[in-house]
């Protein structure tokens, strides 16, 4: 189960990426690669209609997530699996303390969009 959720939030930064790329692209967003904090939350906050007060308890969370997985990914000192598993902690960490904070109903809805998500990444490419 710890290795689905694990899949589950890299799907979920990678659509966080790809709608990033996608507003960069269309000159919304002054820079690519990871969604800045702000980015971050705008997204979940339409994805899951947080209330302004979720906001507020979400923005330290993702930024913290932010930053972790920025610092384990530019981690030289380690291999690129030792970067990615210490990014996944640092996520995983975060997607636990953003649950504590959603209604039932926005995570049943975060869980339907992983699925969804899950579900789209295991599709071959063509």
């Amino acid at each position: 189960m710890n290795r689905v959720r694990l899949v589950a939030i890299a799907i979920l930064m990678t659509l966080a990426l790809a709608v990033v790329a996608q507003e960069a692209h269309h000159g919304q967003s002054a820079h690519g690669g990871m969604p800045s904090a702000d980015q971050h939350l705008k997204i979940l906050s339409e994805k899951l209609n947080l209330t302004p007060d979720q906001q507020a308890k979400a923005k330290p969370i993702i930024e913290q997530m932010t930053n972790g997985a920025q610092k384990a990914m530019n981690d030289q000192s380690v291999s690129q699996e030792e970067r990615m598993q210490k990014a996944h902690a640092v996520m995983q960490a975060a997607d636990k303390k953003l649950r504590e904070i959603l209604t039932d109903e926005q995570k049943t809805k975060l869980d339907e969009m992983e699925s969804q998500m899950r579900s789209e990444h295991s599709k071959p490419q063509q």
